[in-house]
């Protein structure tokens, strides 16, 4: 199964990091490291959708062997060029079907990935596949935002969420669907511009602990966040461990 588009070649992967420099610093990586790190305990880790090395790397270096999968080599060689990338080991493929050698302690899936899987039958490939690659008693990290459906007045399906001088940013919703896209629009000063769309399929945590239990998976623990803050009817975001079953 390989039905992802690569939206990250090129000059996307190249400016990458700038762009999302944001989810670069210690505040936002730190807390992802350390938890990754207790889950792996001695283990091993595979990284679905490993792009850049923002979390494989500084996993790596706190002594956690690291594998990844991703579907772009342009992304993957960003991360070979980095200190360190050459010790992780990134097998270029689909994150629904591409298997790598041997089992793992911790599987995980960061940064709202599970929606680039534009249908159901795709995610719950994901599972599978995660549950493929774990030891008994492994780990399934996914982190990913509950969608955002409570702001959209009737009769309104778009979500701005970048409003700057020569920048627009919205994601549109179907709600029939569960389809979704971010959509980029970016004007330069002599009038030019470029636009950009990155369709999604949104998913609700329910939906997630069903994909999982289909897989031989339990749900574990779900945090707001990666310092375990308790997930409330007020929580944006999750972030959620199952644990395959022995």
């Amino acid at each position: 199964m390989n039905e992802l588009t690569d939206h990250f070649s090129g000059s996307a992967a190249a400016s990458y990091d700038q762009s999302s420099s944001d989810m670069f610093t210690p505040e936002k990586i730190d807390p992802v490291v350390e938890l990754l790190s207790r889950l792996a305990e001695d283990g091993r880790a595979l990284e679905f959708a490993s792009g850049t090395g923002r979390i494989a790397l500084p996993l790596a270096a706190r002594g956690v062997p690291v594998s990844g999968i991703d579907l772009s080599p342009d992304m993957t060689a960003q991360l070979r060029a980095k200190p360190g990338g050459e010790g992780v080991d990134v097998t270029i493929g689909d994150i629904a079907s591409t298997r790598v050698n041997g089992t793992f302690r911790v599987v995980y899936l960061v940064f709202n990935t599970i929606l680039n899987l534009t249908t159901q039958d795709a995610q719950v490939s994901c599972f599978e596949n995660a549950a493929a690659h774990l030891e008994p008693g492994g780990r399934f990290v996914i982190e990913t935002a509950i969608p955002d459906l409570r702001v959209l007045p009737p009769g309104q399906r778009a979500v701005p969420f970048e409003t700057t001088p020569g920048r627009f940013a919205y994601d549109l919703y179907d709600c029939a669907t569960q389809q979704m896209s971010s959509n980029y629009l970016t004007v330069n000063e002599d009038g030019t511009g470029r636009s950009k769309h990155i369709p999604f399929r949104y998913v609700w945590p329910s939906e997630l602990d069903l994909m999982a239990r289909i897989a031989g998976l339990r749900l574990q623990n779900r945090w707001q966040d990666w310092k375990a803050t308790p997930f409330t009817h007020e929580s944006r975001t999750h972030v959620s461990v199952w644990e395959k079953q022995s």
